[in-house]
């Protein structure tokens, strides 16, 4: 499939070079990085404005309390990609290791052990969505509207648990495989379609919130089909070649990989769950400021997540770099990579959330549709904060990226841990119940993103993740399919 000249590539390719120029980093390492992390880029653009657009229709099709429902079911859907995220993690370790080291007939085993695992926690967890939606929602909210927008929404979205997971492994795979054109193909087509469906279900067939969840199924029904069969194929038409291709009739039980991406996989998972649990506590403060307040920080989440795109590429590039050069055995490439790749993801982020700021005010109104509704002004500060804020997921996010790689996946998940729990939430408590206000939810912003950033930060610079990634690295090419 021909590759066409791409804005977020030119962007990202520009601060590279301008980084190289000043010295700052490499600039063959620069083009390396941005032709693996612009894909990515584009990627979570994709998936972030799916996101946002079912927010913004749903908004404008059926009002403000259908915006704060599906805001509440967020962070049970979330809970797919926490999960899914933890053993991705131990796919793109396993696998870029492999790739790197020239094992390439032990990659199958990696991928087939990633499928069975994700299946076996993700399809009791969409069980549970479906069974119990009410009672999820009345846990995070008092308000009888928003509880029944929330239900509506989760019931459903609760049949694409498994396949978004999925679509996690099959990313992660070619990736760590160094192809990250093709992830971006399928899951920003995914979107596209996404926001299609949308459309056609909420305005068209008068769906509401219902019409938005199942077109987030389908969207995710069809991403799994694309990579379970290019991968299984080795491409797809319209498409081109994969990188590997991977016998789905193998052996899915290999405990010594099963162990590996367990052993690596559960502080990810532990990381991005805790991300995700920190959301529920969260909406349930934000609940007590009203439901006005719920419905800005709403939007404002939704844009943060776009100003957050960076972090998909360069996290999962650190990821895929660094790997490749510690299974190559040469550990001070690995170093130079992850302290760059920093370096890179700052400066990027920097440009997106200059773009955000400028435009913050007439995005948050297409959320609603009026602009002279309570929620923009509210909302308009709180992107404001996060334009600040964000940065330090540029530090954070990477670096994390590239402890994953080196199986040092601790200390991210203890980071994490400290940023939510230690300071973003009792700020926010503290905005809700004194005087402090909405101040609170804007320095929640900045410790959720600056203390994941130091810890990590120092935990790449000690190099202790170097006797750790050892552990994991191939010493010889084995057969294990």
């Amino acid at each position: 499939m021909a590759r066409l000249p791409n804005p977020v590539r030119l962007t990202v390719l520009s601060v590279g070079l301008g980084l190289a120029r000043a010295g700052l980093i490499d600039e063959s390492r620069a083009r390396r990085a941005t032709d693996l992390a612009w894909p990515r880029i584009v990627t979570g653009l994709g998936r972030m404005s799916k996101n946002a657009a079912d927010a913004a229709m749903v908004g404008v099709g059926v009002g403000p309390a259908a915006i704060a429902g599906v805001g509440f079911a967020g962070p049970y859907w979330g809970l797919t990609f926490s999960l899914g995220a933890g053993v991705a993690a131990g796919t793109i370790a396993l696998v870029s290791q492999r790739f790197g080291a020239g094992a390439y007939d032990r990659l199958g085993g990696a991928i087939r052990s990633s499928v069975l695992l994700v299946l076996l926690v993700t399809i009791p967890l969409g069980t549970v969505f479906f069974l119990f939606p009410r009672d999820l929602i009345s846990l995070l909210s008092t308000d009888p509207t928003a509880i029944g927008y929330g239900t509506e929404y989760l019931r459903l979205i609760a049949l694409g648990v498994p396949f978004a997971a999925l679509n996690l492994i099959g990313s992660r795979a070619l990736i760590g495989a160094d192809d990250a054109w093709t992830p971006m193909v399928v899951r920003a087509g995914s979107a596209t379609a996404n926001i299609v469906l949308d459309a056609a279900f909420i305005f068209g067939l008068e769906m509401g919130v219902t019409g938005a969840a199942l077109a987030t199924v389908l969207a995710n029904v069809g991403a799994t089909a694309a990579f379970a069969v290019g991968i299984a194929r080795g491409g797809l038409p319209l498409v081109g070649s994969f990188p590997l291709s991977v016998d789905p009739r193998g052996s899915y039980l290999d405990r010594g990989t099963l162990r590996d991406i367990v052993t690596i996989g559960l502080p990810v998972m532990g990381r991005t769950t805790t991300w995700t649990a920190a959301r529920f506590p969260m909406l349930a403060i934000i609940d007590i400021y009203g439901s006005t307040v719920v419905a800005a920080y709403v939007i404002a989440r939704r844009i943060w997540g776009l100003m957050n795109t960076p972090g998909w590429g360069f996290g999962l590039a650190a990821s895929s770099l660094v790997g490749q050069e510690l299974g190559a055995g040469d550990e001070r490439a690995a170093e130079s990579y992850g302290r760059e790749m920093v370096r890179f993801a700052v400066a990027t982020y920097a440009v997106f959330a200059v773009i955000v700021a400028l435009l913050a005010r007439p995005v948050v109104i297409a959320f609603v549709g009026d602009p002279g509704s309570p929620e923009v002004p509210i909302a308009v500060g709180l992107v404001y904060a996060a334009c600040l804020a964000v940065l330090g997921q540029g530090v954070g996010r990477t670096m994390a990226g590239a402890l994953d790689a080196t199986g040092d996946t601790r200390w991210p998940f203890y980071s994490q841990a400290l940023g939510l729990f230690a300071g973003s939430i009792p700020l926010a408590y503290l905005g809700a119940t004194t005087p402090l206000g909405l101040w609170g939810l804007y320095l929640a912003f900045f410790t959720e993103t600056m203390v994941p950033a130091a810890v990590n930060y120092y935990r790449f610079a000690t190099g202790k993740w170097k006797a750790i990634s050892r552990e994991y690295r191939p010493e010889t090419p084995m057969g294990d399919d």
